[in-house]
């Protein structure tokens, strides 16, 4: 009778005794294993850790990131008594007001865009405020003995215009007392993103400023202390029966559980673009464990064969190293869960006091098991191919020195079982994902990317089969080395391809939206946006602008703030917004009318109105956002302004081109449809010809005395604050993605580790020939230096691909193929792959060949 002829209820503990026999050999062989497995873990785990720890903290802090327990927000107009009565019966009213002005030195010499932001006495509900010097913000907004106000404000404007607390500072009409710089705004993450530093004063300052003025931008906002406390239901509640008691108002309503939406927006992206990077080097890193455990096997041949002959069926020998290797990926996944689960502590103590909002940094169970479920189907997915066959190799292919051929195929089931475990990897991705679209393109690049690698890979090994013998011995040894059995080729082609093909999308991604800002769109756009004209001072304010700048060309429309309320007559909040553009429903919206079709566009569908037209209200909407709302012709929208609610007809689509910062509107409606709407004017001026800064400043200058309360922004500035942000962004982005060259660069040590036992044996048999070291270094570093180019290469070109993808079709931007970029993809693969292999045939060379010759 066979010794491996167990009961089917023992053979299991048999395999596991075996399997825990030969694990405690110890790790040797399995550290790159390990490490893959662990740092996939660990950027998944840490990355969704981080993102509950940022999404707590804001819910947390909701109340005083919000500034209230509700925010109900009104554009143009304050609330009316019947409105404020409403809201003093729900609880304690704080009123606020934000708009962007020019702040201006007394003496006219230099001037900046500021956030405005006027406040009450009750400021701030929730939170503390914290000045420079430690005085209360009432006192530093109070009234000087000759009545001029007080204000706070970064330390940006004080050191942007010079100015020290005690300095005066004009603002519109009027002036203000600088008291003290802030040190902490509460609410400041309520307000969203921000062109100018904060200048905050009281809300009796504001009328002398001379700002607002019917139609000006400003924002009301009427923050909620409730008398008693309310659930996030209750708050829900509280919000519908809002909207039914007034429904006229047109307020935008916030609570404390949804307190800053775009931020959270960005932390739910951001997280699953790491969390992809995180998916993208486990898979990285399976095609090292793979390696791993085919050099492991490849140890275990006489194991395997001796097992086989005692009796030991193919199952058996199957499970005994599942076993083992379930039991390696336990150990990587405890070391990646360990790092990943700390990854918020460290940030939190790393970075405290530099983030908006406090972490509350602790380990989360939901996010650590599923970094355990993908770190195990990364394991199996890429062990079941290897271990399956290793099922049906026969004890005499084992013993042979040659091993067994990676062409055999394993048996059905295996090959089932990978599918499904892909299959389901694919799936928990897809389903966990903040936006799904792109988590689909995301699976379907990255299993393209691996089967383009795969061929790849296989046409390096035939193209180099294919080229007629070259006179120097090295180079043909080392196109040799390419296309033998168990060449280095496939390992290294999809190990740096990934990485590489990641790095370069995110490289050209980022190169080309710098071009964008600072070339195209910066020779494109207007030099400056002037807000705020209002309609008795508009043909005087175009008089002066052409009298400064006579060759400068000048544009002037009207223009209004309105926030789309319902669309085909369903609500706005409850449109289905998955198609994309979801943006256009969210806040107010900067509207105009027009007479005829605005210059920068181009009509797609339907009809312009007629001129004198003074039927129904009509619109024509911009034709990308029809397609993503699923709207169409003769579709209903309607839009709140200045409270009251308007309902127009879509009737026609264009086409804009944003990239120009022209005067564009999503909506554009028929004149008639604000007849007697106070409204103010945008205009903006572009030279013909390019001016240096002294002309733009000297132009601002002259503005900003005759029309104090109109605001300029001056789009050099503005786009120069854009690019840092995207700097800042890829940086970041790009620090992040590193984790997957690491994951690349580990795959391609393992790779050459497991060649080690082969590339010993012929450096001896060739340095017994007479081939000296530095011939042999050459041979070598010219085999890593193909394969790394034509990986490169691949690289290159994917990551173009991506790239063209994500700016085009995703940003609606243009491409450009950048050479310094397409440079530095070849020039790291090349480093890496020479770099690697050249340490490793170091150790190589050094062998002795005595018991290498000893075992021919």
């Amino acid at each position: 009778m066979s010794a491996f002829a167990p009961s089917a209820s023992t053979g299991l503990g048999l395999a596991f005794r075996f399997a825990w026999r030969e694990l405690r050999g110890g790790l040797r062989g399995f550290y790159i294993f390990l490490a893959c497995i662990a740092l996939g873990v660990a950027a998944i785990t840490g990355v969704t850790s981080l993102s509950r720890a940022l999404t707590e903290g804001i819910s947390a802090e909701g109340q005083t990131i919000l500034g209230g327990d509700m925010s109900f927000s009104l554009m143009h107009r304050q609330a009316d008594d019947a409105e404020r009565a409403y809201l003093a019966g729900l609880g304690t009213v704080s009123e606020s007001a934000t708009m962007r002005a020019m702040a201006r030195l007394t003496d006219g010499s230099d001037q900046m865009l500021v956030e405005l932001k006027a406040v009450d006495d009750l400021y701030p509900l929730y939170g503390a405020m914290e000045l420079s010097d430690g005085q209360t913000l009432q006192d530093a907004l109070a009234p000087d003995t000759d009545g001029t106000f007080g204000a706070v404000a970064d330390a940006t404007l004080l050191g942007r215009l010079g100015l020290s607390p005690g300095d005066r500072l004009s603002l519109g009409k009027t002036q203000v007392i600088i008291r003290a710089a802030i040190a902490h705004e509460p609410d400041k993450l309520e307000g969203g993103f921000e062109l100018g530093p904060r200048l905050m004063i009281s809300r009796e300052a504001l009328p002398a400023t001379g700002l607002i003025q019917p139609g000006s931008l400003a924002q009301w906002h009427y923050k909620l202390r409730l008398a008693t406390p309310v659930s996030e239901t209750g708050l829900k509640t509280l919000i519908e029966q809002a909207r039914e008691d007034q429904p006229d108002a047109g307020w935008r309503i916030r609570s404390r559980a949804n307190a800053a939406p775009g931020l959270q927006r960005s932390i739910d992206r951001f997280a699953q673009f790491l969390s992809l990077v995180g998916l993208t080097a486990l898979v990285v890193g399976g095609v090292g464990v793979a390696n791993a455990i085919r050099a492991f096997l490849d140890t275990k041949r006489e194991v395997i064969a001796s097992l086989k002959c005692l009796g030991a069926s193919g199952d058996f020998a199957f499970k005994v190293y599942l076993i083992q290797i379930l039991a390696l990926a336990a150990i990587g996944i405890g070391i990646g869960l360990a790092v990943g689960a700390s990854l918020p502590f460290i940030v939190d103590a790393a970075l405290q006091g530099l983030l908006p909002i406090r972490l509350v940094a602790a380990v989360y169970p939901s996010e650590l098991a599923l970094g355990v479920l993908f770190g195990l189907l990364t394991a199996l997915a890429f062990a079941l191919w290897p271990l399956g066959r290793a099922h049906d190799i026969p004890p005499t292919a084992l013993f042979r020195d040659a091993g067994y051929g990676p062409a055999r195929m394993p048996r059905a089931r295996y090959r089932i079982a990978t599918l499904l475990t892909v299959a389901l990897l694919t799936a928990i991705a897809i389903a966990l994902s903040y936006d799904t679209r792109m988590a689909v393109i995301y699976v379907v690049a990255a299993a393209a990317a691996l089967l383009l690698l795969t061929l790849i890979s296989r046409a390096i090994m035939r193209l180099a089969r294919a080229v007629p013998p070259v006179s120097r011995a090295w180079l043909r040894l080392a196109i040799g080395n390419i296309h033998r059995p168990g060449a280095l080729t496939p390992s290294v082609v999809l190990s740096l391809g990934l990485g590489l093909t990641l790095l370069a999308a995110l490289a050209l991604i980022d190169g080309n939206l710098r071009r964008e800002l600072t070339s195209t769109i910066a020779d494109q756009a207007p030099s400056f946006f002037f807000i705020d004209i209002q309609s008795h001072e508009r043909d005087a304010f175009e008089a002066l602008l052409r009298q400064q700048a006579p060759t400068a060309t000048v544009e002037s429309v009207p223009m209004l703030r309105g926030r789309i309320t319902s669309l085909k007559g369903i609500p706005a909040r409850e449109f289905d917004t998955s198609g994309g553009s979801g943006w256009v429903l969210r806040g107010d919206r900067g509207i105009t009318y027009a007479q005829t079709l605005p210059e920068n566009s181009r009509l797609i569908q339907g009809e312009w109105w007629p001129q004198d037209y003074s039927g129904p209200p009509q619109v024509s909407f911009v034709e990308e956002a029809m397609q993503d709302l699923g709207l169409k012709i003769g579709d209903e929208l309607t839009v709140n302004v200045l409270g009251r609610e308007i309902t127009a007809t879509i009737t026609s689509s264009r086409e804009v081109e944003w990239r120009s910062l022209a005067i564009n509107f999503i909506m554009v409606f028929s004149p008639n449809t604000f007849a007697g709407a106070p409204h103010a004017h945008l205009m903006t001026l572009g030279w013909d010809d390019p001016v240096d800064d002294a002309t733009e400043l000297a132009l601002l200058r002259e503005v900003a005395s005759a029309f104090p309360t109109v605001t300029t922004v001056r789009v050099k500035d503005a786009i120069g604050q854009v690019n840092d942000l995207v700097g800042q962004l890829a940086l970041a982005i790009r620090g992040a993605s590193a984790i997957t060259l690491i994951a690349s660069v580990l795959v391609l040590a393992g790779a050459l580790a497991a060649g080690h036992r082969n590339r010993i044996h012929d450096a001896v048999v060739l340095k017994t020939l007479g081939a000296t070291r530095g011939w042999l270094i050459l041979a070598y570093a010219a085999e890593y230096a193909l394969i790394g180019l034509a990986t490169a290469i691949f690289a290159l070109l994917a990551g173009s691909v991506a790239a063209w993808f994500v700016l085009t079709q995703v940003m609606g931007g243009t491409f450009t193929l950048l050479p310094a970029t397409a440079a530095t993809a070849i020039g790291l693969a090349l480093v890496f792959t020479v770099g690697f292999g050249l340490i490793g045939t170091w150790r190589i060379l050094g062998e002795k060949p005595v018991k290498v010759l000893r075992d021919l």
